[in-house]
């Protein structure tokens, strides 16, 4: 009786041709969702890049992809060109109201009651009491008009690029075993900001549907009251410029307003 030869043990070998071919298969349809989640942008160029006459657009179902690649869904590539291109005009003009302001502030004799900082696609400064009014008062101080009057020139070169202008009053606690009165803080940080909008509204070339104004009261302290210097620093007027944003497609803070009212989503679809 002859014997059953043995096994040479390859019998198994499917599996390791099987796990091969798993594996590809998961890097295969990974490959699939990374191509699906492409930034739109970068797609169009890649492929402009390799044939400079292709003008792919965006697919018509895009699904949920932000209102960053919504605003140029169905555009071609020379459109969301168009739209770079236009953003880095905004945000050089933003850095170029940035410059100026910083260099008037340390030209000033009140330098040092103006702060000015930026940030992304924004300029904020931020204006002590004594440089617009008077303790408890909110005449604007001829010192405080010569100032808006010189930021106004500043705003008019950018005009164009600028998205709004918002203007924020506060005040100081007043006494340390209590707040203020809430009538008269509230009114005097609010009037104080108006009467800064006024102003600019008055000697600025920006719309005033884009000029905002807004009172904090004594709610929102940047400094300790227990000082006089640190009340002066609380009792101030805050001015924030912010450029368009062309790439986002959630239209101006006009645009923005109007969809908000009518119960929609902040997009680009927004009527005016």
């Amino acid at each position: 009786m002859k014997r059953k030869e043995k096994s040479s043990g390859g019998g198994a070998n499917w599996m390791d041709t099987y796990g091969d071919m798993v594996t590809l298969l998961l890097c295969f349809f990974v490959l699939l969702y990374s191509i699906s989640s492409v930034d739109e942008n970068k797609w169009m160029a890649l492929v402009k890049s390799f044939n400079p006459e292709a003008s792919p657009t965006a697919t018509e179902d895009s699904g949920d992809k932000g209102p960053a690649l919504d605003a140029n869904e169905g555009m071609s590539v020379e459109d969301v060109e168009e739209n770079i291109a236009e953003q880095q005009k905004v945000d050089a003009s933003i850095e170029q109201l940035y410059q100026a302001l910083v260099n008037y502030s340390e030209q000033n004799e009140l330098a040092s009651s103006i702060e000015t900082t930026r940030g992304d696609g924004y300029v904020f400064i931020s204006f002590d009491d004594a440089v617009f009014f008077a303790g408890e008062r909110y005449d604007l101080l001829p010192e405080g008009q010569k100032i808006l009057s010189d930021i106004c020139a500043m705003f008019d070169a950018i005009e164009q690029d600028i998205d709004e202008i918002r203007i924020m009053g506060h005040t100081a606690q007043a006494r340390s075993d209590g707040p203020n009165t809430v009538r008269n803080d509230r009114f005097l940080s609010s009037n104080r900001a108006t009467i800064a909008t006024v102003w600019i509204q008055e000697h600025c070339k920006v719309g005033g549907d884009r000029i905002l104004s807004e009172g904090y009261g004594q709610h929102r302290p940047i400094a300790d009251n227990s000082t006089a210097e640190g009340k002066g620093r609380n009792r101030r007027v805050e001015i924030i410029i912010t450029g368009r944003n062309v790439l986002d497609g959630m239209g101006t803070g006009v645009e923005q307003y109007h969809t908000m009212r009518q119960g929609g989503a902040q997009t680009a679809d927004a009527s005016a």
